[in-house]
Parts: C-alpha cells; structure tokens; sequence
C-alpha cells in the first residue's frame, strides 16, 4: 500500500469514528432499497422539476439525477395525469436497470390521489406529506389519516414535510395565543420556530396513533434562513428519534444556493443530525437540475463524512499563472473522473477514495502534488515548459506538449487499474 493511499484511508477513518461519537442515532427507515437512519451513510436526494404526466420527460431526468448519484428521487403527484404516469416511469426505469426510491410530493389532494390510483401508491417508495397543505380545519386530521391509512396498507414509510412557507395556521395561532399569556412572551420568530417543530412532531405521533410505525416516518422541518434552520433541526433533534430529512428551503440560483445551504447542514451535519440531505437549488436557465445532487455530494465528501469520486485538488491561480492551461486540465480531469466514475464503481473497489492533484506552477504544485495519489504540477509563466508527474509522492515522469490533458487521463486510468483491486 502507498504512503499515500494510507494516509487518505486513516483520514477517512478517522473522519468516520468522529461522526460515530456525535451522530445523533435516529430509528432506520427502509425507503425502497435505501436504508436510512441509525448509523446508515447519509443518503443524497434530490427532485424534479418535470410535469411528471409527462412519463418521457420525467423519466429521462430521474435518469439523469441517478446518474450523477442521487440515491432517491422526488416527483411530483399532484393531478389525476401524475399519478397515473407513476408506474409508467418507473417502469421505464426499471427497464434499464434503475431500481431507484421513487418518492411521493403530495400537497392539497394527496389523500385522494392516493386512495384512487392504487397503482401510484404502490409503487412509490416513500410518501411525502405536509401538514400544512393536507387540508383545513376539520378535514385536516381526517384527509391526512386517509394518506397514512394508505401509506400502512401498502408498508410504505412517509416523510412528514413541514415548511415555513405553508405552516399550519391553526398550531401556529395556538402557540402564538399562548405566548401572549406569557410574563415574558418570546418573539414572533421564535414561536414560529417552536410552531413548526411541534407541527412536526403532533403530525408524527397522529400518524403512529393511526397506526404507522416509528421506523417508517421521516420528518424535515425546513425554513430558508441558515440560522433558522440550525436552531429548529436542534431542537428537533433533542426531542425526538425519527429519521431526520435536512434541507435549506428556497435556497436559491448559483453561489447563494450553495452557501448558504453549505453553512446550514454543515453545521447540522457536524453535530450528527441529519439521516438524509438535499441541497434545493434553482437552477440557472438552461442549466442541469443535476447541480444540487453534486453539491450534495461534495459538502458529504468535503466533511470526511462520506466517499463518492475521487477529489481533484488543484490551485486557484496567481500572477505566476497567468496562462489558463492548467485551469483547463483541471477542468479537463474533472469532468473526465466524473464521466468515468460509475464505469470506475462497478469495476473498482475503493477508488471514490482516490486523491488527484492538478497545480499550477512550482510554489506549492510539487509539494501538493506530492500528498495526492497522482499529482501533475504544470509550468508557471516563464517557467521551463514541463510538468513533472508525481504517483504516490514520488515523481514518475515530466510531460511536455499540447495534449496534457490526455496524457494525463491515461495516466489516471492506469493508476486505478493498477493500484484499486477488481470487483469480484
């Protein structure tokens, strides 16, 4: 084993013993094949934006979204044409070896969907329900006991999904009546808070009541501001044991999205509260709705707290750079492990866990290069026009020419078949 190879697996460990002292133990929920709670891996989720009656369309971005390593997937349920297109997606999926949790999104008519199109409860994996929009006054407890009833019927788990945007008035202006007998009433925020992690948890013990079992609920309490979010999931968190869905809602488009959903879960995340995450994203236009599953992905990996491809180090760039050549070859190798990782996991054993480096001049690109499994250090402005390569922490060969790039690929692609053993 490489000296290299072995520090990174120690972190690894190390990282893992960490999360095993803090993880917050919630009971296992069974989503499809997915198992999520206990000290299960933190499961990535993510969800379309197709109008799901459109079968083709919904099934080739689910495809997408498991590609890039969503584990479970949200759809939409919310018209007679959805849930009819249900099955017909799944089968579809099923057909090109995509066995796949299909999750339920029910809002305002879940109960009848669900009680009148028995193909669609049966085979979604999960049902998603929020309390808020399950309906009003005396119909709510009523329509959503209608949805549990299915959801025990069919042994399927539900996620009960309550989210400031749509907070049930009635606890709401129950807690807020009560708050202002106090002495010292509280704030509206912080009623608030209270309100939609009880909502949650009366919502919980209704359906257990009902007969749902502890082991097939999921609850998420969501709000869009980051220290929201950290204060409702910790006190959720000390007053119960359900698995726990984390997700800033209504993040937003581009670097505000990413941020800010970053700082909130990894703050959770880092304490041990969160079974499963999902990072909601707006896409740009035209863009991939695959980014919050890489996101997902990479603020797990980032925490040590799970492996899903090899990480590419490389440096932001100075006066020395000037040259935009190593900028393009880390891009390059990125994209390219990316493409190759689900080729790489069904043959490979162990190389998510694989370290590559991509520097840009000789201030630090030897020594970084040195601390990866493969690290190639390329010419700074004026520098002689070579790249050393180094394979674990020694220096293997210098490149020279246009093409580095594609040296460099075959590179990495005979180091992870000479160095991860095969599956069996």
């Amino acid at each position: 084993m490489s000296p290299v190879k072995s520090i990174n697996e120690r972190n690894i460990k190390l990282a893992m013993k960490n999360v095993e002292k803090t993880r917050h133990i919630t009971k296992v929920v069974k989503v499809g094949n997915v198992s999520i709670g206990g000290m299960n891996p933190i499961v990535v989720q993510s969800m379309t934006n197709t109008d799901t009656a459109d079968v083709k369309g919904t099934f080739e971005q689910v495809k997408d979204l498991v590609d890039a390593g969503s584990e479970i997937v949200r759809i939409t349920v919310n018209t007679e044409k959805a849930a009819i297109a249900v099955p017909n997606i799944q089968e579809k999926l099923l057909k090109i070896g995509y066995d796949v949790p299909l999750v339920g999104d029910f809002h305002y008519n879940g109960h009848t969907l669900l009680t009148k199109y028995t193909d669609c409860a049966q085979v979604l994996s999960k049902y998603r329900i929020n309390p808020g929009n399950v309906g009003f006054s005396d119909k709510r407890d009523y329509q959503f006991g209608l949805m549990v009833e299915q959801a025990i019927k069919y042994a399927k788990p539900i996620r009960i999904g309550v989210n400031w945007g749509s907070l049930d008035q009635q606890v709401l202006a129950r807690l807020m009546d009560e708050n202002a007998q106090r002495t010292k009433p509280k704030g509206s925020q912080l009623v608030t808070r209270d309100a939609i992690v009880l909502s949650a948890l009366e919502s919980a013990k209704l359906a257990e009541d009902i007969g749902l079992l502890p082991e097939q609920i999921i609850l998420s309490c969501k709000v869009s501001a980051v220290q929201d979010l950290i204060a409702v999931y910790r006190d959720l968190a000390g007053k119960c044991d359900y698995a726990l869905h984390l997700g800033l809602t209504e993040a937003g488009m581009g670097s505000k999205g990413i941020v800010a959903s970053t700082a909130a879960l990894a703050v959770l995340l880092q304490e041990g509260i969160g079974d499963t995450i999902r990072i909601s994203l707006t896409p740009e236009p035209n863009g991939s709705r695959t980014r919050e599953v890489i996101v997902a992905q990479e603020l797990l990996q980032s925490m040590g707290l799970r492996s899903f491809l090899p990480q590419i180090a490389a440096c932001p760039g100075c006066g020395r750079t000037t040259s935009t050549v190593f900028q393009e070859l880390a891009r390059d190798i990125q994209l390219y492990v990316r493409k190759k990782m689900p080729e790489w996991k069904l043959s490979y054993m162990g190389v998510e866990d694989m370290q590559v480096a991509v520097m840009g001049c000789i201030v630090n690109g030897p020594g970084e290069s040195k601390h990866a499994n493969i690290g190639i250090s390329l010419p700074g402005t004026g520098e002689d026009p070579s790249a050393p390569v180094f394979i674990d922490g020694k220096k293997e060969l210098t490149l020279r020419g246009d093409d580095l790039a594609l040296q460099f690929q075959h590179i990495v692609d005979k180091y992870v078949d000479s160095h991860y053993p095969l599956r069996s």
